[in-house]
């Protein structure tokens, strides 16, 4: 079998529908082009968090003794942490948990570390619209500030494992 050059009226202008179909991929793009850089800047879902690198170990170690420091009751075995408003909290990831449970006030600001100490895992704060990737090696700090009160549920939105579909955690908002 050869290779043979194409007809030489193979290519035929857009004409009829497909210029409108052209036109309206042009201009999706054009509003593409211009909305995500304003979601971006104005869309709030977008973490404007610091980070900074940190080994898995002495991650642990901090959330190790941040629990120490600020257990206030446990849920089902998992230490329940009420950090002091406008203080730092930690949540540490790691097949297949989020530990521990935080508990938080409304209406105040918390500074969260959250890392992972073994493999990338997806941070996913439901019912909110909050997403964010935790890599090993990394302390992502975010910057909270809770307008609701309730329970929220966090769940990993990263394929972690055999186990990543029990990989739940728990933020408890107090009025």
């Amino acid at each position: 079998m050869s290779i043979h050059a194409p007809a030489a009226d193979w290519f035929r202008a857009p004409h009829g529908e497909e210029k409108v179909w052209v036109g309206l991929a042009i201009l999706w793009c054009i509003v593409m082009t211009i909305a995500m850089p304003y979601w971006y800047l104005f869309g709030k879902q977008n973490s404007a968090g610091e980070s900074y690198r940190v080994t898995p170990q002495e991650f642990r170690d901090r959330v190790d003794r941040f629990v120490e420091t600020n257990r206030v009751s446990d849920i089902q075995g998992v230490p329940v942490v009420q950090p002091a408003p406008g203080g730092d909290a930690y949540l540490r990831a790691q097949m297949w948990t989020w530990y521990p449970i935080l508990k938080f006030k409304k209406g105040q600001t918390y500074r969260l570390h959250i890392s992972s100490v073994d493999l990338q895992h997806g941070f996913s704060l439901l019912p909110l619209n909050m997403n964010f990737q935790v890599l090993p090696g990394y302390d992502h700090v975010l910057t909270l500030t809770p307008t609701s009160s309730g329970e929220f549920s966090i769940v990993c939105n990263e394929f972690c494992g055999i186990g990543h579909h029990m990989m739940t955690g728990r933020i408890i908002v107090e009025g």
